[in-house]
């Protein structure tokens, strides 16, 4: 083959300026949506409490900000649409502790090299009493009449570089990236209001809200989100209580708060995820995969969840600079933010939405129910007579009595919990025999009998006694649907129940509760599993060695390429030590502690609670059944089975007349 002709040389030469100015464009400005962006930035960052957007043809043809801000003085006005011109940062030490939402200064510079802008700006002083027009072609500047505030009107998008202006899509997509960049704004600012219009015809408008905190949080999620996020959120403030101003750990530590949807409010894309950092959107690897995690033990499938979380720390401590859009972000300590919003989501969520708040200690007893006199003169449930139990004798359905054996038959593996406590071993027992033979004070504390000795009734937990008798947040029983579901009555209506999901996780949270005062035990392998590692691996490996010790796991280098496994979970002894090494390895490569052999031991867990809890079919008395319920006012995460599907759905008054047509 003939030699590969050499390109011509070319020599080295610094580009004009305007060349420059359209490359930083190529970066900053994607589409209109990026110039709203950009200029919402500044309004905030002016201190305005009302912007308005006007836009025609999508943003094509004209973008105008309006805010009420401070202004721009009129000898600042001839810097303020040059190269890396800024009143926001004067040194390296501003850089490294960004507060603003903007900050680089070449925004405005990068937008006026692609398109038409004009800068209109008056000042609350008397020094000035009229306003500024900045024409940014010409530089030209006279005096115009205008309220204290700033005005940006940018037109004619890419008209210096049509090739741009074809990637661009329809109006109506390109005003929906619009909305969507003020939408995300006004999340995070309940005390600025926004409007925008297109075309000359208001298409969203959000009013500032009074008064601040969660409430004004709540009420603009509402307004921008709609009613029914907030009614299927819980609020989320971690650490509780925490202060204002904290002097002795630097300026801000870590704090999350917000609003989680729960499990039910789910959806099939996670288009509804909405992460702050010190008050600006980001799109961050680390707060999703720990917000995701969270809802591990309380999604159904692969749902995504719905959030709005906001994130302050101390301004030092993340950097802001990494990306032209600033759309990411990079922490000093990811691992700390991990554990922040994971913990926080996590807390939130474990409370049960039943209306009880669970206690910290072990579940305490169920109440002693007496049916009440008024009592129907028929009953779905089943009599006394012919199976169930005495309320005195509740302890019969979770223990080891022979009524009702459950139907089908359940399996979990053999010798794979020679390390858990008696109690677990029982789980597993009544798993394998196919029975759900699992004394209830082995998982709650409550009603320690055996089936051959009545105990006395017991007394409500203290939070409980204080409703009065029918204010039960899950009602009182009335009867038991097919040997599946529990039909109950509340204040609001009718409460339906699926026993086995709501049993299934109380057994599993107390199984959980059990092992986590635990360190996982390990079982040495007689071979060590040797396997070809990175160079990450190995750092993680040797930096980590510690942890993987409290996760049973010992992993050790035999070259700088080569890892050995010596010793494994004991239960997770079955399994592939190779494979359970490289995951937890690429876990605590990015986290503090690994969710590997947690999500493992959950799973374990989980199918010794599915095979423990009480089966369908299995008849219950009322008092039984009302047993249930108050047992699921006090265990967290109740809401949910341990696969995520809901354990109790209500029934109001309106929905029930509207099936029955009443009133109508």
């Amino acid at each position: 083959m003939p030699p590969t002709a050499l390109p011509p040389r070319r020599p080295i030469r610094e580009l004009p300026d305007e060349l420059i100015s359209q490359i930083a464009a190529g970066e900053v400005v994607e589409r209109p949506a990026s110039v709203v962006r950009e200029l919402v930035d500044n309004a905030l960052d002016a201190g305005a409490t009302q912007v308005t957007l006007r836009l025609q043809a999508g943003g094509v043809r004209l973008i105008s900000v309006e805010d009420n801000g401070c202004g721009i003085l009129r000898s600042e006005l001839p810097h303020a649409l040059k190269r890396h011109a800024t009143s926001k940062i004067a040194s390296l030490a501003d850089l490294e502790s960004v507060g603003t939402m903007g900050f680089r200064g070449e925004a405005l510079a990068a937008i006026c090299s692609i398109a038409e802008v004009s800068l209109l700006t008056r000042v609350d002083t008397h020094e000035e009493p009229h306003g500024w027009l900045l024409d940014g072609r010409s530089g030209e500047l006279q005096p115009t009449a205008r309220a204290p505030g700033t005005t940006v009107e940018v037109r004619e998008l890419f008209f210096a570089t049509p090739a741009r202006r074809k990637f661009l899509k329809t109006d109506a997509t390109e005003l929906a990236h619009c909305i969507e960049g003020v939408r995300r704004h006004a999340l995070a600012r309940p005390d600025v209001g926004f409007a925008i219009w297109h075309d000359g015809k208001l298409v969203a408008q959000w009013r500032a809200v009074a008064g601040g905190g969660m409430e004004a949080l709540r009420q603009r999620l509402a307004d921008v989100l709609g009613e029914d996020f907030v009614q299927q959120a819980v609020a989320v403030d971690w650490p509780v209580n925490a202060p204002a101003d904290d002097s002795a750990d630097g300026p801000q530590r870590l704090r999350v708060w917000g609003f989680a949807g729960v499990p039910d409010a789910a959806r099939s894309r996670a288009d509804w995820q909405f992460a702050y950092v010190n008050g600006r959107y980001v799109r961050d690897k680390v707060i999703t995969h720990a917000a995701r995690s969270a809802y591990e033990d309380v999604l159904h499938g692969h749902r995504q969840p719905v959030y709005a979380l906001f994130i302050s720390l101390d301004p030092a401590r993340v950097d802001v600079n990494v990306h032209p859009t600033k759309i990411e972000v990079r922490f000093r300590d990811s691992r700390e933010v991990h554990q922040g919003v994971h913990h926080a989501v996590e807390t939130a969520l474990a409370v049960p939405r039943s209306g009880a708040t669970p206690e910290p200690a072990p579940v305490a007893p169920a109440p002693a129910w007496t049916p009440p006199a008024r009592q129907a003169p028929f009953s779905f449930a089943p009599r006394e007579a012919e199976v169930g139990h005495r309320v005195s004798d509740v302890g019969a359905l979770w223990g080891q009595g022979s009524g009702g054996a459950s139907t089908g038959s359940a399996r979990t593996e053999g010798g794979s919990a020679r390390t858990l406590d008696d109690s677990t071993r029982v789980a597993q027992d009544a798993g394998r025999a196919g029975t759900s033979a699992i004394p209830m004070d082995a998982f709650s504390g409550a009603w320690p009998q055996t089936p051959s000795v009545r105990a006395e009734p017991v007394e409500a937990p203290a939070h409980l006694q204080a409703l009065p008798e029918g204010d039960w947040p899950l009602g009182r029983a009335i009867a038991q649907l097919q040997g599946v579901y529990i039909l109950a009555e509340n204040a609001h209506g009718l409460v339906v129940v699926d026993m086995h999901a709501a049993h299934e996780r109380i057994v599993y949270e107390r199984l959980k509760q059990q092992l986590d005062d635990q360190q996982v035990a390990s079982q040495p392998l007689l071979i060590p599993a040797t396997f070809s590692a990175t160079p990450d691996e190995v750092a993680t490996a040797e930096s980590c060695a510690e942890v993987l010790a409290t996760l049973g796991l010992e992993v050790t280098a035999l070259s700088i390429k080569t890892l050995a496994v010596r010793a494994v979970p004991t239960t997770l002894a079955q399994g592939d030590p190779v494979e359970l090494a490289r995951s937890v390895l690429a876990e605590l490569g990015q986290h503090e502690a690994s969710t590997v052999v947690q999500r493992a031991r959950n799973e374990l867990l989980a199918t010794m609670a599915c095979h423990g809890a009480v089966r369908a079919n299995r008849r219950l008395t009322l008092d039984e059944m009302n047993a249930l319920l108050r047992q699921m006012e006090v265990t967290e995460r109740s809401d949910q089975c341990n696969h995520g599907r809901p354990t109790w759905r209500q029934m109001g008054m309106k929905e029930l007349d509207a099936l029955f047509l009443r009133g109508r």
